[in-house]
């Protein structure tokens, strides 16, 4: 029995990237009845950027789970290939190369992908109603949401979940940013598959994401089975984007690649929005959170967003509904949070090149991490949570009792880490 369920008639998701499709999905999957109203509300002006995505093992049950569809048959629709964790080249003060897996090492995969397909597949689960119209205004109203639309008249819902991407500029009063993380802006390439194709079945090999650190920040390279993504991920105050397109073209020089096709230059802010969810409305995926990619942490955030606040709708009284908001949301910006302080904390230790990006993402930017993300600033105990793991860390032995300990990811990716920087 789900007693909210009468309560979430009718339901709104705004956006069509992944984000929002993995909401629309989800909706379809866990409302218990077939006849609630769902609306999937989009701009088909703006296109969803296919530059290839990293994931966390929870996708690939997940996927499954809302398509019904074989673990081989998903992988293929994505053009995707097995991720079993991130190779690390030129990190931290070692001056070795390492890889963080995911765990049970070997065993546990998530999944390369294609963003764009990602939205195909998942809107192919999805029983709704599609609105393709520009969204002016999401408000909350007693009760539920307002949704104010270009050439329509406004609609009314029980629950809207607002996946519209990154803000147009940071609100110290509504967005925590995160200070911690040096980089702001991503150059995207799209070059030849490395990876080849295994018959008419998907490709069973072993792939990583690979994080190559450079002078002017880092090199993500995710392939795929129809062509792989490379992002050079740096700080626009830092350096011109003509040096970073020059040592660009030189690692894909030294990376045998001869040709691309230039896809983008995003910039992005690193932040975490104070108000994920108010009750009536969630802000999930780009519009709640977002750092680097260099953990995968996008897709994994938006499951937890859309799962939290779905399951805790359909699961409590209706009744609980304001009392439950603030520990629900609370709860989600802690774990954004503790995302970034594990992602932030990956520069703590430089890398193989002393330049001015490494030097002041070691010095200067990392060492504001306990102002930044101090109680007092941010309303939750991620620091707390994040200085426990690095306790934890520093013990001669870890009990048993503590082996399965998070702080958004598992203390197993704390140790690999921790391991190779050299912390």
């Amino acid at each position: 029995m789900q007693p909210g369920g009468k309560s979430l008639r009718k339901i709104a998701v705004v956006g069509r990237g992944t984000a929002g499709c993995l909401a629309a999905a989800s909706v379809t999957s866990l409302h218990p009845d077939g006849d609630h109203e769902l609306h999937h509300i989009y701009d088909s002006r703006i296109p969803v950027i296919g530059v290839g995505e990293g994931s966390w093992p929870s996708l690939v049950q997940q996927l499954q789970q809302l398509t019904h569809l074989p673990h081989e048959t998903v992988q293929q629709r994505l053009n995707g290939t097995r991720k079993y964790g991130v190779a690390f080249e030129g990190w931290g003060r070692r001056n070795r190369d390492f890889t963080h897996y995911f765990t049970p090492q070997q065993v546990s995969y998530a999944y390369h992908l294609s963003a764009d397909l990602m939205a195909d597949l998942l809107e192919a689960s999805t029983r709704a109603r599609h609105i393709d119209a520009k969204v002016l205004d999401i408000a909350r109203v007693d009760g539920g949401a307002r949704v104010e639309l270009e050439g329509l008249p406004p609609e009314r819902y029980d629950l809207v979940f607002d996946a519209r991407g990154f803000p147009k500029e940071l609100d110290p009063a509504r967005h925590i940013e995160i200070s911690f993380i040096p980089t702001n802006t991503a150059v995207i390439r799209r070059c030849p598959a490395i990876v080849e194709e295994e018959g008419d079945g998907p490709v069973r090999q072993h792939t990583y994401t690979r994080a190559v650190a450079r002078p002017h920040g880092w090199i993500f390279v995710i392939p795929l089975t129809v062509h792989t993504s490379y992002g050079y991920i740096f700080n626009r105050g830092l350096c011109s984007l003509d040096d970073v397109e020059a040592d660009f073209d030189a690692f894909l020089e030294s990376d045998g690649v001869a040709e691309f096709e230039q896809r983008a230059v995003i910039p992005f802010p690193n932040f975490v929005h104070r108000q994920v969810y108010d009750g009536a409305v969630a802000r999930i995926g780009n519009a709640a959170a977002f750092m680097e990619p260099l953990e995968a942490t996008a897709i994994v955030s938006a499951q937890l967003q859309v799962g939290m606040v779905l399951h805790m709708r359909l699961n409590r009284s209706p009744v609980n509904v304001e009392s439950d908001a603030p520990a629900v949301n609370r709860f989600l910006v802690g774990s954004m949070l503790r995302y970034g302080l594990f992602v932030g904390w990956h520069y703590s230790r430089g890398s193989r090149y002393d330049s001015e990006f490494w030097r002041h993402a070691r010095d200067h930017v990392w060492p504001r991490h306990r102002k930044a993300a101090h109680p007092e600033v941010v309303g939750c105990d991620a620091l707390r949570r994040f200085d426990e793991m690095m306790e934890l860390l520093s013990q001669p032995v870890i009990d048993r009792a503590d082996w399965d300990r998070m702080c958004a990811v598992p203390l197993t990716s704390y140790a690999q880490m921790s391991q190779g920087l050299g912390w």
